[in-house]
């Protein structure tokens, strides 16, 4: 019996690996730049399936051209925004996804963020990796998580896995999001209607929301005023959600104390007023950057393809 036709955008940690070679006629591009659309478009004629990546860009025109033997797309994320899901379920394409397989290693960058922020480590680092750390050097004074409060924008997986792990910490949590929470998840989480209405209230915000039309460029300079003054923001999020002039200006001010950032509006680019501050902590996109959840992910993803191709329910699909 034939394997089913794959189209795969990237290469993948070990057990995944094996897997795809194990279960599928896998279709690569052949050259070490990551496929454009015109490549895509060139694998996927009689293919099957395809396993794509975040930074595989598929829009309507895509949608419009891709070859009609795919039935299934899986991408290797959470999010969906660089995939037109209109125009895929136009042509009639399911579209897997792989919701709460970071939950936790996300949640632990968050809290990562927060400590490096809070308790100033880029500072430390340098003075340590510099040779500059001796008797005389000044001290470096942070500020403790223990008794702050921290304001979540978004409870879903992610932000009550951050929920749960700043409890341990000691923190008073609030939290924002289209629906309140039943008691039994928010347990002693305190639920406002508005983000305007609980910024007042965070010493620590963290952001776990979607990017979206509403959420773009929603922590701005009138958001980040509402804040107390020295607050401290976390994004692990979408790079989107903040407007970088505004938290840089908040950053030289002092209205924010620090930030701790693991995503960026234009990655892999950063804006580059950032750099030079030193009360910001900077960490690559490694919210799922574990070997765990890598590979779950990846096994997700082919669970949803392989179930698609057998008519079977699958794990994780969009619905429309």
């Amino acid at each position: 019996m034939s394997k089913p036709k794959l189209v795969v955008t990237t290469r993948y940690l070990p057990a995944i690996e094996e897997r795809l070679e194990r279960e599928f006629d896998v279709r690569r591009e052949t050259s070490d730049r990551a496929p454009r659309s015109e490549d895509l478009l060139a694998l996927a004629d009689g293919a099957d399936a395809m396993f794509i990546a975040p930074m595989d860009r598929l829009d309507a025109a895509f949608f419009e051209r891709v070859s009609k033997s795919v039935k299934v797309i899986s991408t290797y994320s959470v999010g969906l925004d660089h995939i037109d899901l209109k125009a895929a379920a136009a042509r009639n394409i399911s579209i897997g996804y792989t919701p709460g397989a970071n939950a936790d290693a996300t949640a632990e960058i968050a809290i990562l963020l927060m400590l490096g922020a809070a308790r100033r480590a880029y500072e430390g680092q340098q003075l340590v990796r510099t040779q500059s750390w001796n008797s005389t050097s000044r001290r470096i004074l942070g500020w403790e998580l223990s008794g702050k409060s921290l304001g979540i924008l978004g409870m879903g997986r992610i932000g009550q896995a951050v929920a749960k792990r700043a409890r341990a910490f000691g923190m008073q949590i609030h939290y924002t999001n289209p629906a309140e929470l039943s008691q039994d998840i928010a347990r002693d989480s305190v639920y406002h209607r508005s983000l305007a209405e609980m910024l007042p209230l965070c010493n620590f915000l963290s952001l776990h929301a979607p990017e979206t039309a509403e959420t773009h460029h929603m922590i701005d300079a009138k958001a980040l005023a509402l804040l107390p003054h020295g607050a401290i923001l976390i994004n692990t999020a979408r790079g989107g959600l903040i407007v970088d002039s505004d938290v840089i200006a908040a950053l030289k001010s002092g209205q924010l104390a620090a930030a701790g950032l693991d995503v960026f509006e234009m990655e892999a680019a950063v804006n580059p007023d950032y750099l030079p501050l030193n009360n910001v902590f900077l960490l690559p996109h490694l919210g799922s950057a574990t070997i765990e959840t890598r590979t779950r992910m990846g096994m997700i993803c082919l669970d949803n393809i392989s179930a698609v191709l057998l008519g079977k329910p699958a794990p994780s699909l969009v619905r429309s």
